[in-house]
């Protein structure tokens, strides 16, 4: 089960704490560091199912922590991470407690910049909605002109997920599509229709945009049909099932790939790339491809491909070592086609360092000497492997063809400020 989320508390908390003077918060922090806590209370909450969730946040990090190597563990910059890391997977997990029910679905945000779990890609904005299995459902909006734009059914169980490309339905004098969704075709029924796996239970949409600041957005609207307009109050049992559901799925998605980074190492993929097969739900079409990185603050890695002749989208990303994707808006941590081209000899080079080698082509540790680095190929006519190649960075340059592409530190700033305000201006929530 998920749900329908009342906003206006968070809403109002977020305005007020945004009023408050900075200094005051200030305080109130440094308060915070040197007040001793409370003790915990022994009585239990009367909320049922409320302890359950707290004891199971209580020990989430440690669980997640047992997952990583005894260095990481003693790391206090690590342990820090893993509880934003746990943050996150909770604060994705509640949104959908609260707000996702099949009766009234909408498309709810999941994980991106801020709810960074699962990896997410730079360019992909990540949205879910919960449906009834075998009910049917009406999708209406505007097609825009984003790279991609694609629904999938979620079967519980299966990897088998049926698509919707939006690229494909027909539209309007406006730009306007609308789909009905549903287990059959009803007789006399003209228009568009996808047929629903009678198992479905959720909805994931996703919106790739390979230029940030000119493709438009699709906007999209779900309803289900058959049933009246309307959503009465939630039963207590209805409520207390979603809360005592949270544990559970929040543990899911926060253990789901923290130790993926020290596996892929493990098998010897360090600065080297292997073929990725996704967990269910990937795109159809697409073509995955990841190793770590691994570097000291005087290296790069070169990475080299040849460019498909036909491709419908490509991209690398960063992640850090729990597999956090790697901030992408406020530095140079991401690239896709229409960020980087291909050098005079019709070869893909990325540059990935800690600090910037003035190379146009570079992507941004930011801070982590480890990681991993990811590679799509969507809808191409080949999907080559790139190759790769350490070097000390003052030999970088003598190791790239003499017309690489370069930037000056000034233009390297232009260029970030630019994605910052381009990704901004995208509707994300």
């Amino acid at each position: 089960m998920r749900f329908n989320r009342q906003l206006w508390p968070l809403g109002l908390a977020a305005v007020a704490l945004a009023a408050m003077p900075f200094a005051s918060r200030a305080q109130d922090k440094a308060a915070a560091r040197t007040t001793p806590p409370s003790p915990p209370s022994a009585a239990p909450s009367p909320v049922e199912g409320w302890d359950e969730l707290i004891e199971s946040l209580r020990t989430l990090p440690g669980r997640m922590l047992e997952r990583l190597p005894a260095e990481a563990r003693a790391d206090p910059q690590v342990r820090q991470e893993v509880g934003r890391l746990a943050l996150e997977a909770l604060a994705t997990s509640a949104i959908e407690a609260i707000g996702a029910d099949g009766d009234a679905p909408v498309f709810l945000p999941s994980i991106g910049q801020v709810l960074n779990v699962g990896q997410p890609n730079a360019d992909t904005v990540y949205k879910t909605a919960n449906i009834k299995p075998g009910e049917s459902y009406r999708i209406t909006g505007r097609q825009g002109t984003a790279t991609l734009a694609v629904i999938a059914q979620v079967v519980p169980g299966s990897n088998d997920r049926p698509h919707l490309d939006l690229s494909t339905l027909r539209l309007d004098g406006e730009g306007r599509f609308d789909v009905l969704v549903a287990p059959e075709k009803p007789a006399g029924h003209a228009g568009d229709f996808w047929q629903l796996s009678p198992q479905a239970t959720r909805l994931m949409l996703r919106i790739v945009e390979a230029d940030w600041s000119r493709e438009v957005q699709p906007t999209i609207a779900i309803e289900r049909v058959g049933a009246p307009m309307g959503r009465p109050r939630l039963s207590a049992a209805d409520l207390e099932a979603r809360l005592r559901a949270l544990p559970k799925a929040t543990d899911f998605i926060a253990l789901l790939f923290v130790a993926r980074v020290q596996s892929l190492a493990d098998e010897g993929y360090v600065n080297k790339f292997k073929v990725m097969v996704p967990p269910e739900g990937a795109l159809a079409s697409q073509f995955y491809y990841d190793g770590v990185y691994d570097l000291a603050d005087d290296e790069a890695l070169i990475v080299e491909s040849p460019v498909p002749a036909t491709c419908r989208y490509r991209s690398l990303i960063l992640t850090n070592a729990l597999y956090e994707t790697t901030d992408w808006t406020n530095n140079h941590s991401s690239l896709n086609a229409a960020q980087a081209a291909p050098d005079s000899d019709g070869k893909l080079r990325i540059i990935v360092s800690a600090k910037d080698p003035g190379v146009k082509n570079w992507l941004d540790t930011a801070g982590y000497p480890r990681g991993i680095i990811q590679g799509r190929w969507t809808g191409c006519d080949s999907q080559p492997i790139p190759s790769t190649r350490k070097v000390k960075l003052k030999d970088l340059m003598k190791a790239l063809p003499r017309d690489v592409a370069t930037v000056t530190p000034d233009e390297r700033q232009q260029i970030i400020r630019e994605r910052s305000r381009a990704y901004q201006q995208r509707a994300l929530w």
